[in-house]
């Protein structure tokens, strides 16, 4: 199913190579930078899910979805699609002026859908009927029923999830782009950081970038696998159709011995799914011991 949300470097593009490489052999899946959540809603249903934030009004949004839909969307049904209820509302959150959970919810829902590419700045100045995303709201609140929200930095959530047979899902700023997302204030000491806490990990880790100099650099050590992909850009497409952005996806186990043979034992038509999407990936770094 689809997220009820879009967000910068969201992975609506990406969620199908994402999903077919996390390993099979895990029963419990961490999202730590979730965002959107696009790989959390087209995955199958986990025996156990986090959904995790450090933006707390992603993390609030999230909680509101799950626990109040009705009264999201009642608080949702009278908003207006103008540039000057966009910039009150705008001003409001910069204020950071204390709300209602469901208010404050409310408000980060109507401008992520009214701001220019979800960025959260700019009024997008398009169509849009709030009224519509009101099924999606709904669904997307079924869905979250089992999964558990949290609002931490990362390495508290490794710290609380990790296990031996924990997936983890990682898509952190990008580097270099890390001015593009509000209330995180993600630094490139950050980026060590994350790396170091990644290379002590007792469970599996997925992790997605964009494809640089410096991140192939940080990740090539012992226990890691690193592959190149590439994904079509939303934004782009408005003037450079089928513009592609290069990523790398690096995993501390190999995605397809752990993501795609293991599906042998699940769906035969998805196990030839995943070997087609995965026909062509470029390893550009490997060095795992099979365990």
């Amino acid at each position: 199913m689809n997220s009820f949300m879009s967000w910068v470097g969201g992975k609506k593009a990406l969620r199908e190579a994402i999903t077919v490489r996390l390993n099979r052999k895990c029963d419990r899946y961490v999202e730590v930078f979730g965002g959107g959540g696009w790989v959390l809603f087209h995955k199958p249903v986990g025996k156990f899910e986090v959904y995790n934030d450090f933006n707390s009004n992603l993390a609030n949004l999230y909680r509101c979805v799950r626990d109040r839909p009705d009264e999201l969307c009642r608080e949702l049904t009278y908003t207006l699609n103008s540039r000057e209820d966009f910039e009150y509302i705008r001003h409001i959150m910069r204020t950071k002026a204390e709300l209602p959970d469901i208010r404050r919810a409310a408000n980060f829902y109507q401008v992520i859908r009214q701001s220019y590419a979800s960025g959260l700045d700019s009024f997008g100045a398009q169509p849009h009927n709030m009224w519509r995303n009101f099924p999606i709201i709904h669904e997307a609140s079924a869905r979250l029923q089992g999964v558990i929200v949290e609002n931490k930095d990362f390495e508290k959530i490794i710290d609380q999830y990790d296990r031996p047979n924990t997936m983890f899902y990682f898509d952190p700023p990008y580097y270099e782009t890390e001015d593009y997302y509000e209330d995180v204030g993600f630094t490139k000491e950050d980026h060590i950081r994350l790396r170091n806490a990644l290379m002590g990990i007792k469970g599996k880790f997925l992790l997605s970038y964009n494809d640089c100099p410096e991140i192939r650099e940080l990740y090539s050590r012992p226990g890691i696998m690193i592959e190149s992909t590439t994904r079509l850009s939303n934004i782009a497409q408005r003037y450079d159709a089928g513009k592609q952005y290069p990523e790398l996806l690096i995993s501390n186990y190999d995605t397809y011995e752990e993501g795609v043979l293991a599906r042998q034992l699940t769906l035969f038509d998805d196990f030839y799914e995943a070997e087609r999407i995965l026909k062509e990936r470029k390893i550009i770094w490997k060095e795992i011991q099979k365990s």
